[in-house]
């Protein structure tokens, strides 16, 4: 079995179902009952997926070392979306377009933590790329607390040719560096956009970098040099947030 496509959890396995995510099997811990597990068969059933009951221990097998709370779903396969479609999102929203490109994110952690600022903030859409980069696993699933459920997630060949059709259609390119020539709360976000977050210790390519058209610091005061790329990406998304007039702040 193949444990890159396994996803544990009760709570985790409901969200990936109403999300209408793509499984094939669904399994069970014999004899359990209640309101969660009731939803899980109905919709696994509902969408073809098959559901299988078994013992607690050939489910420790499954998903050995992780809290599967008797529920285990094999299978798992991520649907990626087109970046036109990201834009149509924002059009049906009558809102300025907000993007986020992902530059080498290769920490499945770090890639599942910007997911869910992300669609926290109210992004309509990631974009990352097909190499260099993490893609969606079950791994980034669980660290998103299923947030890659509920926003489109694109996966391109080359960030650069994504900046240069972004700017056809007249959005904005805000990159993120530590030795940006603008503190990030100076600027407008206010405009149709996209936000690009580079790797740790990298940051953003040198070619991307320069077709940004604004380079933005989030200034430090301790003796580390520069916040990891999911801390810097949710200091950025919400202020965003907060400059579009949709926070409580």
């Amino acid at each position: 079995m193949n444990k890159s496509d396994l996803i544990a959890g009760r709570q985790p396995v409901l969200e990936l179902l109403r999300a209408g995510g793509r499984l094939k099997k669904v399994v069970l811990a014999s004899g359990m009952t209640g309101t969660v597990i009731g939803e899980i068969e109905m919709l696994a059933r509902d969408q073809g997926v098959m559901v299988e009951k078994k013992d607690r221990k050939s489910l420790d097998r499954l998903a050995p070392d992780l809290k599967h709370q008797g529920v285990v779903a094999l299978g798992f396969e991520f649907r990626y979306t087109q970046l036109e479609d990201i834009l149509s999102r924002a059009e049906k929203k009558g809102e300025n377009p907000f993007l986020i490109l992902l530059d080498q994110i290769q920490d499945p952690q770090n890639l599942g933590a910007i997911i869910r600022t992300a669609e926290g903030a109210g992004a309509h859409g990631v974009v990352i790329p097909s190499r260099r980069s993490a893609q969606v696993t079950p791994a980034v699933f669980k660290a998103s607390a299923g947030a890659v459920s509920y926003i489109p997630v694109a996966l391109e060949k080359n960030l650069n040719n994504v900046v240069e059709r972004l700017k056809k259609w007249g959005l904005w390119i805000f990159g993120t560096d530590a030795q940006g020539f603008q503190l990030y709360h100076e600027v407008d976000y206010r405009v149709p956009l996209a936000l690009v977050l580079g790797s740790e210790g990298k940051g953003i390519s040198r070619l991307l970098k320069e077709k940004c058209d604004y380079l933005v610091t989030i200034p430090m005061k301790g003796e580390v040099s520069s916040l990891n790329a999911s801390a810097a990406g949710a200091v950025l998304m919400y202020e965003v947030l907060r400059q579009r007039g949709e926070s409580p702040f």
